[in-house]
Formats: C-alpha cells, structure tokens, sequence
C-alpha cells in the first residue's frame, strides 16, 4: 500500500502556527472574525458550518454565523452583505453555496469585498487566482490541496500532473496553482476520450469529479501521487472518494483518504484566510 497522505496531520500542524499568529494579533488587540452567512437550512451546510466554528475556535479566531431565512429576497440578501462588508470588526465573510433560487449568485457574488472574500466567491479574487496574482484568496478545497503537497515536501516542479475535474470550485482554480508551481498540467473530466490513457501518464494525479469510485488501477501509474477531492456515499451509506482507494492504493506511491484527507484540511485553510485577511485589513 503506499503511503498514505494523513489530512489531519496536515490541519494540526497548520493549527499550531495559526494560533501562534492570532496570538500575536490578540496582543496587538486585534481580533480576527470570521462570518459565515447561510440561507435557509441545508443538512450539509450545517456540517461544514459546525466543523469550521470549531476549527476557528480551536485556533482562536472568532466565528459568527449569520442564519437567513429561506424566503429571503436578494435585495435584502445584499444588504445583509453591504453591512457585513462596511463592519470593520469582520475580516472574512464566507457565504454558503448553493443560495436559494431568487438570489442570483451572478448577481450577488461581485456584492462581497474582495478583501473579506476568503472562499473566491468575488470575480475579482477568481480573476487573480487565475493569473497567478498575489493578494487574493484562492477557494479552500483547492488551497487544502497545496497544503497537503507543501507538508509533505511533494515538488509539482516539472511533474506530469493529470486533474479530473473542471469545476470553478475545484479543477480550474487548482491547475492555475500548480501551474503556479510549474507544474504540467493535463485537465480531464467525465467526457475525457480514453481517460484512462491520460491519468495512467500522471506523477499526480488528482481526482475532483464528483464520481464515486471512478478512479481505478488501471487508471493510475506506478508509484503516483493520488490525491482525492471527492466526497461521495456508498451503497451503505459510507463516505469514499472519486478514487476506488481499496483498489488503487496498493499501486499508488501516496495517497489521500477519504475521509481523513483533503476535506480535513480545508476548514483551517479557511481559518488561515481568515488570518491573511485580518492582517492586511489592521
């Protein structure tokens, strides 16, 4: 089996030396706050939304979240945002996708301020992610990946690196980071022609389609690093991954779990926006 890329290694590293900065910026008398703003009530957002209150609270950051009703118009919505955007005690405003039919994201994603914008909901963020400008947030799945790589001393430099999966949230944003890194980058997805032929090439690969299990052996060189974005349920309920992981891992050289690997990592990356975010606004 190869070695296995432990998400939850990766957040409690990436805890301690986040609670050593907010530290520091408590004895500057400086805050750092996090709101979170949810229209109606989603089962899985109120899963994520209770993992990151308790991540920021581990490391020290102040959470809030703001509960809207379903109903709630997008002009209202809006204004929520502006009063968010202009409270100078907020530094990261995370805003719950997907919103409810009558609120826009079209619309209301350019309302958040890029500076508070800490999951690249803002066309502006997305835009300097996707040219590799400094100074924006990059949305924090992709993030948790690079976090992971960097942990574990895995240099994309020069590697054949093979994504399945063309999401905004995901895919895309991450190919521009890695590219970032220099790495080579082949994007695929569900409609690839002979799939199988591109992600056999990959040194990383990485599966972020949505497709429970779709990742096989046959699929995977000897001795790659797989990493697995998917968050899928089984048959009997059980969580698993884009990658058939009792299958590949025997051939992959590393490899992330699910759970226990990247979604572990994403809600301190969320907190270590929070952090950057707090910083250049004091």
């Amino acid at each position: 089996m190869g070695n296995i890329l432990n998400g939850k290694e990766v957040a409690e590293a990436l805890k301690q030396k986040l609670k050593v900065e907010v530290d520091e910026l408590r004895k500057k008398g400086v805050v750092p706050t996090l709101s979170i703003v949810i229209v109606g009530d989603r089962a899985d957002s109120a899963a994520y939304i209770k993992g990151a209150v308790k991540r920021c609270g581990e490391i020290g950051i102040e959470c809030n979240v703001t509960e809207l009703p379903q109903d709630l118009s997008q002009n209202e919505f809006i204004e929520v945002i502006h009063r968010q955007n202009a409270d100078k005690k907020i530094h990261g405003i995370m805003i719950m996708r997907p919103l409810p039919s009558q609120i826009s994201e079209d619309v209301v994603k350019y309302e958040i301020s890029p500076a508070k914008d800490v999951d690249c909901f803002n066309p502006i963020n997305v835009s300097k992610v996707m040219s590799g400008e400094e100074g924006g947030f990059a949305p924090c799945t992709p993030s948790a990946v690079m976090e992971i790589l960097h942990h574990y001393g895995i240099d994309p430099k020069g590697k054949k690196t093979v994504i399945v999966g063309r999401s905004m949230v995901v895919g895309r944003p991450l190919a521009m980071m890695l590219l970032k890194e220099n790495a080579t980058i082949t994007i695929c997805h569900t409609r690839t022609i002979n799939l199988a032929e591109e992600t056999s090439r990959a040194e990383i690969l990485i599966a972020a389609a949505g497709k429970i299990k779709m990742i096989k052996k046959d699929m995977v060189k000897e001795g790659a690093v797989v990493i697995d974005v998917g968050i899928n349920f089984d048959e009997n309920g059980r969580m698993c991954g884009d990658v058939d992981f009792d299958e590949v891992s025997p051939a992959a050289g590393m490899i992330t779990p699910v759970p226990g690997g990247v979604g572990a990592v994403t809600s301190t990356v969320l907190a270590k926006h929070v952090i950057e975010a707090c910083k250049m606004q004091s």
